[in-house]
């Protein structure tokens, strides 16, 4: 995967536009520049909630390497409440409600950036299926609100950063 500071650049400045929507733009400003600095194709997004800010990341990401963002929620309840809070920027998001775990490993296998939120139940097991069925290229895989989530990722190469409540690559 090469690296783009243009399109990493270009969607950080896209993002921060956005940004009156983002509770923590943070963030957003960083995951929405590492997904487009990486030229992301195939984004998916794994919710606990309601899409936001992160969502809106992607989307910027997206706009800026011609890529497409998948949002797997859980529930019609969630569907609806993400489509409200993203206003225009929803009809850039493929919504989906399924099983994180089987998406990533049927449907959107070979994913080249995967953001998961460390607050959903299970959100190891969804992580180990990013892994399996990420792009064989070196695929980004991300977890946000993973402050004090332990050691979860072993066995992987990752790095913490302190944004917001803290993500993990």
């Amino acid at each position: 995967m090469a690296w783009s500071a243009e399109n990493a650049t270009r969607a950080f400045l896209r993002t921060v536009k956005m940004g009156k929507k983002a509770k923590e733009p943070d963030m957003s400003e960083f995951i929405s520049a590492l997904a487009a600095g990486s030229n992301a194709q195939l984004m998916v997004e794994v919710c606990d909630g309601v899409a936001g800010a992160t969502t809106l990341a992607l989307v910027a990401a997206a706009q800026q390497t011609g890529g497409r963002v998948v949002c797997v929620l859980t529930g019609l309840e969630e569907l609806h409440s993400s489509k409200q809070v993203l206003g225009k920027e929803a009809n850039c998001v493929e919504f989906i409600i399924g099983d994180a775990q089987l998406l990533l490993l049927n449907d959107y296998l070979g994913a080249d950036f995967v953001l998961i939120d460390c607050n959903m139940v299970g959100h190891e097991e969804v992580l180990r299926a990013a892994q399996t069925g990420a792009n064989c290229r070196g695929a980004v895989i991300m977890g946000y609100n993973a402050l004090h989530k332990g050691a979860w990722w072993s066995g992987s190469r990752r790095s913490y950063c302190q944004l917001g409540m803290g993500c993990r690559l």
